[in-house]
């Protein structure tokens, strides 16, 4: 115990205000410059670390129908799924448009760039 009891914190804080204060200009620039480059890799490793959420699967209900149906209670139903499936397919068209528009705007952009 002999060795940690020359340590003290006073004598450690001016041996390092003692330290800095010796330092050419140039020296504090490579040191804002390494601690940058290390705040940027632990925030790029911080950012990369991220969790997936838990797969939930989607459960689909399937309807069950009477074998004694009419042709016409077939096709009224039909009818109605297709006003169902009309508007699934206008709304995922509407997403696909908005998804295209901005990848368009990005490849302009990149263009504009040179890339």
């Amino acid at each position: 115990m002999t060795f940690l009891s020359r340590m003290s914190p006073v004598r450690a804080w001016s041996d390092l205000r003692y330290f800095l204060t010796t330092r050419e200009r140039h020296e504090w620039w490579f040191l804002v410059a390494a601690i940058a480059v290390t705040l940027f890799l632990i925030y790029a490793f911080a950012k990369d670390s991220y969790m997936e959420k838990e797969y939930k699967p989607q459960i689909v209900y399937v309807q069950q129908w009477r074998l004694d149906r009419t042709d016409a209670q077939i096709v009224a139903q039909q009818k109605i799924d297709q006003v169902k499936k009309d508007a699934e397919l206008a709304e995922l068209k509407k997403r696909q448009d908005a998804t295209r528009a901005s990848f368009k705007r990005l490849d302009d952009k990149l263009t504009k760039m040179g890339i």
